[in-house]
């Protein structure tokens, strides 16, 4: 699996971007290597990473999230912080990026910086069991409206599909053929596939570059997540 100095991880509401973002941190520490997690997410104040802070800071990653996280004021700033993730080169930085192109537009301050390092993976997190992001087509225009509004280009593809706690590995790969159609019209690779430790045990051997994940206990709170449908087919 290919590590870039700064990930970024963004995509459609919902697909899961926060947990992504907390595991790969928590990955990269694992790995050896002096890690960080900024939360750029302004727009959705249920799922942040500092509900992982403790196993952050016991991983000894360093967590930077907006002042007034997980309490009764949400106010769309951003710590000044944040900017020490592309400013410090000796950090392997992570960035959990707003959903939609309303949350990317946090993204364009440190756009500049990014472009200019050029060392970057901005990865798009494709979940085709959520509503919006049904069909490969969808999630291209979520992705180019992402894109647009922070001035980044993505350079890969996460396959994230999950039903909650109803996910099976036969969720996961039935999503494939949605992957790779949207890795055609996008032109870009399928990075990685991302799933809960259970799940992920069993695609071992059956896909590449599986990350295992814990998930945040709120990621099964939303009745959305519980009743959602899987995919259609995309083909036959």
């Amino acid at each position: 699996m290919e590590i870039r100095r700064v990930t970024l991880f963004a995509g459609h509401y919902g697909s899961g971007k926060t947990n992504i973002a907390v595991n790969f941190a928590l990955y990269l520490a694992r790995q050896g290597k002096r890690a960080a997690i900024a939360d750029l997410d302004i727009v959705n104040p249920y799922f942040r990473t500092k509900d992982s802070a403790r196993e952050l800071e016991e991983a000894g990653v360093d967590l930077i999230s907006p002042q007034f996280a997980n309490s009764n004021v949400d106010l769309p700033a951003l710590p000044a912080e944040a900017y020490r993730l592309v400013e410090d080169r000796s950090l392997y930085a992570v960035m959990d990026i707003g959903g939609d192109d309303r949350g990317a537009y946090a993204l364009g301050r440190y756009t500049p910086f990014l472009l200019e390092e050029r060392d970057y993976q901005m990865a798009f997190v494709a979940n085709p069991c959520r509503p919006l992001t049904r069909t490969p087509e969808e999630a291209l225009e979520v992705m180019r409206e992402i894109e647009a509004a922070g001035g980044l280009p993505f350079t890969a593809i996460v396959n994230n599909a999950n039903l909650a706690h109803e996910t099976t590995a036969r969720t996961v790969l039935e999503a494939v053929p949605y992957m790779e159609e949207l890795s055609r019209l996008s032109g870009l690779p399928i990075w990685m596939t991302t799933a809960e430790e259970a799940v992920a045990a069993q695609l071992a051997g059956k896909l590449p570059d599986v990350l295992p994940m814990r998930l945040q206990a709120k990621y099964f709170d939303l009745p959305e997540q519980r009743r959602a449908p899987p995919p259609k087919p995309l083909f036959g």
